[in-house]
């Protein structure tokens, strides 16, 4: 749990730590990190509220004749960053987007997750617990600093060096982090060459989403510094592993875990199992926000570890959600579809939309599936109910208007602009024509 800053110790930390400027950050639709930096001596103005900015310029905000809106800095949330810069210390805030009358702005995601999270208290859960594993790539920057395709290492899973070259970079993000206060529980080499994971400690649900966007920017300015270039870009090399976001979720009840259940089923509670039946309820229509780009789907393929198929196991790992091992204040149940290039804030809401719905509707999840399904037939999949993802991002966006679950939970002005800017991202994919097509049609036809 976060401390809760004083206006005035805050003021006093920017001082003691001679930060000269602040960053107020906070999310566009896409989860594009943005910021309004302010001189220090502007911070007493912005921890009353009173800084503004244009939310016209803004993906997904509002239009122009609506623009003026306030940041509305989260004091918990206040940290310098580890590095200098010639001017001296940058610390951040954390804001949510209010409307000129201090009403919370709808189409700001980190509002948009909060109200689903009230909506979970007022169910008696609290708290809800998220723990990422976001998965990141390295690549070699070339002489004018711009990125290239070369991978900085030929490691594998679990690999040092000196077959992880990343590994120094790595250490580094590593240690950036825990000055900012993260709490990391592991570091390694993933399956693909150039392929790292660094997961930090589960948190509230608030929390994880904005720890996941500090973390992003703390992986892509480190290994800046080393001459590397970090990607959350889902799938960018054809025939390797893409990069998925393993996440874990929790709920409490009067300080109990309401997923364990020591006489339940495989040590579930009938929560658990409620929870895990929304969330494969209402799949497919979460995959367009928790995998949101037309890249998304060429990681969501049989072959590379990551889910293809709607289903749920404690024991292997090709279904969409798995039940870890651990049971006592430790059960937890892991959604394996999402990808880091999701808004985090949108995606931790609809995962938890999906399972409370599950909860208020006392759904009762299908048998677990333990074999692999990958292995399986088509007639064996069918027999056994397994339906599959989206296999692209304009089929993802159509399941997700037809779940009013989770339009429910994100909003009309989310989900207004959210699938206007998709459905263009999508259009400007399908009519692109590409070097495999050349390649394949060009000289024969």
């Amino acid at each position: 749990m976060r401390k809760e800053y004083t206006k005035e110790e805050i003021l006093k930390l920017a001082e003691a730590n001679d930060v000269r400027y602040v960053r107020l950050q906070f999310t566009d639709l896409l989860g594009i990190v943005k910021n309004v930096e302010i001189p220090v001596d502007q911070l007493p103005k912005a921890l009353d509220n009173r800084i503004m900015f244009d939310g016209s310029s803004i993906q997904g905000f509002v239009r122009i004749e609506e623009s003026d809106m306030y940041l509305a800095p989260d004091r918990s949330t206040w940290l310098v960053f580890p590095w200098d810069t010639p001017q001296g210390k940058v610390a951040r805030l954390i804001c949510d987007v209010n409307l000129p009358d201090g009403t919370p702005f709808a189409g700001d995601p980190r509002s948009v997750l909060k109200r689903v999270c009230e909506k979970a208290r007022a169910m008696g859960f609290s708290p809800f617990n998220v723990g990422p594993e976001p998965e990141f790539f390295l690549f070699k920057l070339d002489e004018n600093g711009k990125p290239t395709l070369d991978l900085n290492d030929e490691g594998g899973y679990f690999d040092w060096a000196p077959v992880d070259l990343g590994e120094n970079c790595r250490r580094d993000i590593v240690l950036a982090l825990e000055q900012m206060g993260f709490e990391i529980e592991a570091s390694h080499h993933e399956v693909a060459p150039g392929q790292h994971e660094i997961d930090f400690r589960y948190a509230e649900a608030v929390e994880a989403a904005d720890n996941l966007t500090t973390f992003r920017l703390v992986v892509k300015t480190v290994a800046r510094e080393h001459g590397l270039h970090a990607t959350f870009m889902p799938k960018p090399l054809y025939g390797i592993n893409g990069s998925g976001m393993h996440t874990h979720l929790s709920l409490f009840r009067d300080g109990q875990n309401a997923f364990y259940d020591p006489e339940g089923e495989m040590g579930l509670s009938e929560t658990a199992l409620q929870f895990v039946a929304g969330l494969l309820e209402h799949a497919r229509a979460f995959t367009a926000i928790c995998n949101p780009l037309v890249n998304s789907y060429k990681r969501l393929v049989p072959g590379y570890e990551a889910p293809s198929y709607i289903a749920w196991s404690g024991k292997n790992r090709s279904p969409l959600v798995r039940v870890p091992a651990a049971r006592g204040m430790s059960t937890r149940v892991e959604v394996r579809s999402p990808d880091p290039s999701c808004n985090p804030y949108l995606a931790i809401a609809s995962l938890l939309a999906a399972g409370l719905d599950g909860i208020e509707r006392e759904l009762e999840p299908p048998p677990p599936v333990n074999r692999n399904i990958y292995m399986m037939t088509e007639a064996e999949k069918e027999e056994a109910g397994i339906r599959s993802l989206p296999s692209n991002l304009n089929e993802a966006l159509d399941a997700l208007v037809r779940d009013g679950v989770i339009m429910d939970a994100l909003g009309d002005h989310v989900l207004l602009h959210f699938i206007e800017a998709k459905r263009i991202e999508w259009n400007m994919f399908r009519t692109q024509v590409t070097e495999w097509e050349r390649e394949q049609y060009f000289s024969i036809y």
